[in-house]
């Protein structure tokens, strides 16, 4: 293969997309804002932080997930690595209790190429005239809750193109 060449990096869709409802979940995460350029370096790092701290703890937790509080691709996003827990679980002001809010959720599950697989779920909403929990902000689109939560546990396969994620988006309330 010459350097002109591009190899095309497809996305696998598991399951959806498709409407789900979700429960309040309880969690526990860090919170940070990073520029969009870098942002999976400080999410892997973030990951590593939260495992420590756990592990410390001997807190139980459920999938890691990856939550976009505000998007803003040109500039800085507010972004959380956290994991589910089964109770509330006491912070330390690094690590931060936190609930993934009960709603319906536009959802994809999804393995390899994680902006075709966005980009899919988004015009599959839209599509569907779907719309999600989500404002405008002079800091970028804030959600009401957009996440991704890696159901390959992070911390036993290293290939992050073999993990199974799940993408969901809450949508907002449907007019009475």
């Amino acid at each position: 293969m010459n350097g002109s060449e591009r190899v095309e990096v497809r996305v696998e869709i598991l399951e959806g997309p498709s409407v789900d409802a979700k429960p309040d979940r309880h969690c526990a995460g860090i919170r940070v804002v990073t520029p969009f350029r870098g942002m999976f370096a400080v999410r892997d790092e973030l990951m590593e932080e939260l495992y420590a701290w756990l592990d410390e703890r001997g807190v139980d937790s459920g999938p890691t997930f990856f939550r976009l509080h505000v998007v803003d691709m040109a500039g800085a996003m507010d972004v959380e690595v956290g994991v589910v827990t089964g109770k509330p679980v006491e912070g330390d002001g690094r690590v931060s209790p936190g609930v993934l809010p009960a709603g319906r959720y536009a959802t994809l599950t999804y393995v390899n190429h994680g902006r075709r697989a966005n980009r899919t779920l988004l015009e599959w909403a839209r599509g569907q005239g779907l719309t999600f929990d989500c404002v405008e902000d002079p800091a970028g689109d804030r959600f009401g809750c957009r996440y991704e939560a890696y159901l390959t546990d992070p911390r036993s396969e290293r290939m992050k193109t073999r993990w199974r994620i799940e993408l969901a988006v809450r949508l907002a309330d449907e007019p009475s």
